[in-house]
C-alpha cells in the first residue's frame, strides 16, 4: 500500500460522510492558511502533510523540511487553495505533524546523549508502535537520527524469550540459520552463559535484555576471553531510561534499542491559522 492510500484511510476515518460543518457556511472561497509549530523540536510529518494537502488541490509551500529544528512560532508549511479542502485536511495533517514530530524530538534527544558518550552505538526502536501507524512511527525516528531496526516480523529473525520457552537455545539458532541463509540471526538472552552460548552456534548478533550494567559489563568480558566479542552486535535493551541511559551508553555495546521511542509519545504542538479575508 503506496503513503497517499494510508493518508486517504485517516481522512475517510475523520469525515465518512464529508466536513458537514465547512459544507453548511463555507461558500465556495480560496483562502490562504499557515501551519506552525508552538514549541521547540525537530519536525517531521511535512512529507506526508503536503502530499494530503497536495492530493485536495491545495497549493504548498513548504517553509522547513522534515528534520529540521524550529523554534516556537516557525511556520512550517504555506497552504493556498479551496478553504473547504484545507479545513477537511487540517486535522488530520497536523495530528500526522505532531505524533511525527514528537517520536522525532524524542529521538534527537535520546541519540544526543548516546553519542556524546559512546559516538559508535546507535539508538534503535522497537515494534512497539501504535498499530496502523508504523511506518511513519519508524520514518519518524530514522528522521531523529535513530534506526528503525525490523519493520515487522517477517523483516528479520529475532529470537525471543517466548521461542525460547518452546525450542532450546542451540537448537533455536540452529534451525534459524537453516531457516533463512541470508538473514542476520538475533537472539535475546538474560545470563552471560547464555549470550556465550549464543556466541558459539553463530548468533549475529545477541540483544542483552533487561540486565544491569554491571550484568552485562560480565558479559561482554565473558565474551572477549574467548575471543567472540568481535564477532557479534551487542544490542541492550529493557528497563533502560534517560535516567540511566548514561550508564549503558558507557559500555562497549553496539545498539540501544528502546520501545519508548514509540510506545509513549509525547504529541508536538503545532497548529493551522486562516488567514482571514473578507467575504463580499
Amino acid at each position: 500500500m503506496v503513503v497517499l492510500d494510508y493518508l486517504l484511510q485517516f481522512i475517510e476515518e475523520d469525515a465518512p460522510s464529508g466536513d458537514i460543518t465547512s459544507a453548511a457556511i463555507i461558500p465556495d472561497i480560496t483562502c490562504n492558511a499557515v501551519i506552525k509549530a508552538e514549541q521547540d523540536g525537530v519536525i517531521a510529518g511535512i512529507d506526508e502533510a503536503s502530499i494530503l494537502f497536495s492530493h485536495f488541490g491545495v497549493d504548498v509551500t513548504r517553509v522547513v523540511k522534515d528534520g529540521d529544528s524550529v523554534c516556537h512560532n516557525t511556520s512550517i508549511l504555506l497552504l493556498t487553495g479551496d478553504a473547504k479542502k484545507i479545513l477537511l485536511v487540517e486535522r488530520t495533517a497536523l495530528n500526522i505533524i505532531g505524533r511525527m514530530s514528537g517520536i522525532a524530538t524524542q529521538t534527537r534527544k535520546i541519540v544526543d546523549i548516546v553519542s556524546a558518550v559512546n559516538p559508535r552505538c546507535r539508538v534503535a526502536a522497537t515494534r512497539k508502535t501504535c498499530p496502523g501507524l508504523r511506518i511513519f512511527d519508524k520514518k519518524a525516528v530514522k528522521i531523529g537520527g535513530g534506526d528503525p531496526h525490523r519493520m515487522n516480523l517477517s523483516d528479520g529473525i529475532l529470537i525471543k524469550d517466548n521461542h525460547l520457552a518452546l525450542v532450546p537455545l542451540r537448537n533455536a539458532i540452529l534451525a534459524a540459520k537453516k531457516g533463512s541463509a541470508y538473514k542476520k540471526i538475533e537472539i535475546e538472552v538474560e545470563t552471560p552463559e547464555n549470550a556465550l552460548s549464543a556466541a558459539k552456534e553463530g548468533a549475529d548478533i545477541i540483544m542483552l535484555d533487561n540486565m544491569s550494567p554491571g550484568q552485562i559489563s560480565r558479559t561482554i568480558s565473558v565474551l572477549k576471553s574467548e575471543g567472540l566479542r568481535d564477532r557479534v552486535i551487542i544490542e541492550l535493551s529493557g528497563g533502560i531510561d534517560k535516567s540511566s541511559l548514561h550508564q549503558y551508553a558507557e559500555l562497549d555495546v553496539d545498539v540501544i534499542s528502546l520501545g519508548v521511542l514509540t510506545h509513549s509519545v509525547k504529541n508536538f504542538s503545532v497548529n493551522l491559522e486562516i488567514i482571514p479575508q473578507i467575504i463580499s
